[in-house]
């Protein structure tokens, strides 16, 4: 999970894995576009992201396409998150059905 939030803790590899999510399968070329990076600079930042397994790259012919792999990312979501926000979520449910029913009365 270390490699994972080093991986995440850059704006730059974030902002790769929001293009996958919005569109998956991309090749080096398509990533670059719209970008204010260099080829080699998103490689390195892909290399990264392949080695903390937050993509997979995949070879279609002479066409390497990368896709998002969101698994290390929702182990940090059940492990990090929902335990702590499953009580102030609750409390605010709660809260919301209350209101909810007062304003009905």
């Amino acid at each position: 999970m270390d490699a994972t939030f080093r991986a995440l803790a850059d704006v730059s590899r974030r902002q790769l894995l929001d293009n996958l999510f919005a569109r998956n399968g991309q090749t080096l070329g398509e990533l670059c576009e719209g970008i204010d990076m260099t080829r080699q600079a998103v490689t390195k930042h892909l290399a990264i992201l392949e080695e903390a397994n937050l993509i997979a790259t995949v070879w279609r012919g002479r066409e390497k396409l990368h896709y998002l792999n969101p698994v290390p990312i929702h182990e940090i979501s059940t492990r990090w998150i929902h335990k702590y926000e499953r009580g102030p979520l609750r409390t605010l449910d709660e809260l919301k059905k209350t209101l909810e029913e007062d304003g009905h009365d």
